[in-house]
């Protein structure tokens, strides 16, 4: 089963599952985890390949929704609000499509349920190609990386997933890399899935991940599904705006 890291205390409230995206990690997700805490439950977990959960030759949309399934189903008695973030998002949308019954209402921040056409794989090349055993700090891990990735905060966020004492990546780079045409994809669904549970696109104003011509494929899908946006943020709008992302998020949960 997948790592997680649990806040807050059951409540009245439905708890709140949160799953992260490509190269993040739970503890990525702490200070946004603890916020939302106050009122509910939060589970956040590790995404398989990904931090302190176990590793797999295979990581497609159908096997992270399942190892979400078994989150809600043994530790969140079989009913949870969700929360997914890029690659994480998309997990959680075919896990509402193939098991509708155990989610109350679905946030996915982000990402819309199509391919896209950027590969990851020059940022695994980047982290693939530095020599752990010479590497002391993680200032030394980022300074290493900004060789081959130009964004500093990128290069930093990349290096939450390394342990310097191990010598070790957190990460199952091999298999992402393998992985990275189905990590890119959006499963084919059954027209008969649907998810008709209250749905809600959060997205940045200043990404281009969800874009109006997407509009139609989602409402397909989730024919309830509503659309936000928070201002000044890009793609990583949890990390560039935490207040705003967190009281979107709690007002949503909140609402009737």
């Amino acid at each position: 089963m997948l790592n997680f890291i649990r806040h807050g205390t059951k409540s009245d409230n439905p708890p709140l599952l949160i799953a992260h995206g490509l190269f993040g990690s739970a503890r990525n997700w702490g200070v946004i985890a603890k916020r939302l805490s106050t009122t509910r439950e939060v589970l956040v977990v590790d995404m398989r390949n990904h931090g302190s959960s176990p590793w797999s030759d295979s990581h497609t949309y159908d096997d992270m929704a399942q190892d979400l399934a078994k989150i809600i189903e043994v530790e969140m008695s079989g009913f949870a609000n969700v929360l997914g973030h890029s690659m994480g998002g998309k997990a959680a949308m075919v896990l509402a499509l193939n098991y509708p019954q155990l989610i109350a209402k679905l946030t996915v921040a982000d990402i819309a349920p199509v391919g896209y056409g950027h590969s990851q794989q020059a940022n695994i090349d980047a982290m693939l190609s530095i020599n752990l055993e010479r590497i002391e700090t993680r200032s030394e891990a980022v300074a290493a990386l900004q060789l081959r990735v130009e964004d500093a905060a990128l290069a930093a966020f990349f290096t939450q997933s390394l342990d310097i004492k191990e010598k070790r990546w957190r990460l199952n780079l091999d298999t992402l890399a393998h992985e990275m045409p189905h990590i890119l994809a959006f499963p084919k669904i059954a027209e008969s899935n649907l998810f008709p549970g209250p749905t809600l696109f959060l997205s940045g104003a200043a990404s281009d991940y969800v874009l109006p011509e997407h509009r139609p494929v989602i409402k397909g899908m989730f024919p309830e599904a509503r659309f936000a946006k928070i201002p000044g943020a890009g793609h990583w709008l949890h990390a560039e705006k935490p207040r705003e992302f967190v009281a979107a998020v709690e007002a949503w949960l909140t609402a009737p």
